[in-house]
């Protein structure tokens, strides 16, 4: 099977088909050099990431792809560039044990002409050497792609979102001076919030509130963002508390917010959340748990995990309390305690007393993982759809920004908001255990083809790309300069902070 770099956008759903829907090699099969398939993201010279990745599917000599792990070490994977003496760049191997691997590396300087050589037992795999041909850009090069349009191509790019779409569609005109004023008096005085405003590539934020410490992970995704690609002229305004803000109705004087989360219930934009955000943008970095490393810490094969509900986490909703009592009564079907105490201490007699923190790949030892919402939305959702164990989640009026692509009984097992059917479900999952076993895998492969990092960037750069053709007057573009002499804003520059005076 002979692959272009540009086919690996199709590969992902495809070898789901064939891994799971015609028979594999056969257990003890032994992959070959020429047969097996490499494709990825980090493969394209184009594509810059905080970690790179690409995909490895070890095919046996029959042309069959091997459905369990050839061993860890099986692939070797060397990164040079001819015209260096020296590469600092950190190479990983993950197995997925399921007959294939995702190679991510981080590059700590910027090269020309990378080769990439993929070997299995000292010969060279599928076409590797793979080159990559011309400038190379590390995650900290200052090295924007001046035109968009080119940008999205580079990172095959969605043309739409959908929840981009119905989010922005209740805004048909901004008046961005009347924003300025009015959503600070709403919001800034109870709430906290951050006004960026992106001039020239360069972004700028001001502050209103007490509790501003989680504007962090957006200075961080903008300031990544503008090193990679020159963002549209454009101001807006970031909710950095868990609840969505704007509750007024759409029939009426509604304000453009973005947050971390959305609900039924409100109107805010949404955005990935600060953990996934954090997650992509520190990968290979401070960060342990994240969506690659979720994929090579999945726990033992389907048939050897506990078939019991798992769940551990803080109290930070009723449910949950009901969720350890309902552990407590039945223990054989369902584990759960929590790790901490902080809502409801003056229950803690009652639902305590408290467990040990369990590492996250280690949720993965069992079948079924629970989610339910915390004071939101459950942050953890899209490490659990990415593990290979099938989620039980609970009906929320939360969302995350890819909820509204999942759906029930494919993606996952819903769960009634009140968990009043929780034992019901557990006991269908293992009544039905290959249909509970496919819904897994279905959970996996969306979160493989839908949460990974090139993903994320898309999703914010869509947030804020200039369309003209679709929705004439809804983005937030800057129509004139003004000096803004009253309030003083921070320009945000190559991760320094310097004080200045604000243009928009």
């Amino acid at each position: 099977m002979t692959l272009g770099l540009f086919s690996w956008l199709l590969l992902p759903c495809c070898l789901g088909l064939l891994t799971h829907e015609i028979p594999g090699a056969q257990a003890g099969s032994v992959p070959s050099a020429a047969k097996t398939l490499v494709w990825g993201p980090g493969l394209e010279a184009n594509i810059v990431l905080p970690a790179r990745f690409f995909y490895i599917q070890a095919v046996d000599s029959s042309g069959k792809n091997l459905t369990t792990s050839p061993g860890e070490k099986t692939f070797e994977v060397k990164i040079v560039s001819p015209a260096e003496q020296f590469t600092r760049i950190w190479i990983q191997v993950l197995d997925r044990h399921d007959g294939s691997f995702l190679v991510r590396y981080r590059m700590y300087a910027t090269y020309t002409d990378l080769h990439i050589h993929i070997l299995l037992k000292n010969k060279h795999v599928a076409k590797s050497p793979f080159i990559l041909k011309g400038t190379v850009y590390h995650e900290g090069c200052d090295c924007p792609q001046p035109n968009g349009a080119v940008w999205e191509t580079h990172m095959h790019c969605p043309r739409s979102f959908p929840q981009i779409d119905r989010d922005l569609s209740r805004y048909a005109t901004v008046d961005l001076d009347l924003n300025s004023r009015e959503i600070p008096q709403r919001f800034g005085q109870r709430q906290s919030l951050c006004h960026y405003t992106v001039k020239d590539n360069k972004v700028y934020v001001k502050t209103f509130g007490e509790h501003v410490g989680f504007r962090i992970f957006m200075d961080a995704i903008l300031l990544s963002l503008t090193r990679k690609v020159k963002l549209p002229d454009l101001e807006f305004f970031v909710n950095l508390g868990d609840w969505p803000l704007e509750k007024r109705k759409p029939t009426e004087k509604i304000h453009p917010i973005f947050s971390w989360c959305g609900s039924n219930n409100t109107r805010d934009i949404v955005m990935p959340t600060y953990d996934l955000t954090e997650s992509v943008l520190e990968t290979m970095g401070r960060v342990s748990l994240d969506m690659m490393s979720v994929q090579a810490n999945t726990g033992p094969p389907w048939p050897d995990k506990n078939a019991t509900a798992f769940w551990r986490g803080r109290d930070s909703r009723q449910e949950r309390l009901e969720l350890v009592k309902l552990s407590r009564s039945h223990p054989n079907m369902l584990d759960a305690a929590f790790t901490n105490f902080f809502f409801f201490k003056h229950d803690e007699s009652l639902y305590g007393p408290l467990v040990k923190h369990v590492s996250f790949f280690d949720f993965f030892k069992y079948k079924y993982q629970i989610n339910i919402d915390g004071t939101v939305a459950a942050y953890r959702m899209p490490y659990l759809l990415a593990g290979d164990s099938v989620v039980l989640k609970q009906d929320s009026a939360y969302y995350e920004h890819f909820y509204s692509e999942l759906r029930p009984w494919e993606h996952y097992i819903p769960i009634r908001a009140d968990l009043g059917d929780l034992l019901e479900r557990i006991k269908w999952a293992r009544d039905h255990d290959e249909e509970a076993r496919k819904i897994a895998l279905a959970g996996q492969q969306f979160a493989r083809n839908h949460l990974m990092g090139d993903s994320i960037f898309c999703y914010y750069y869509k947030l804020f790309e200039v369309r003209f053709l679709e929705f004439q007057s809804y983005v937030y573009i800057l129509k004139k300069v003004k000096v803004l002499q009253k309030y003083q804003y921070y320009v945000l520059r190559n991760f320094t902070i310097e004080l200045c005076y604000v243009l928009v």
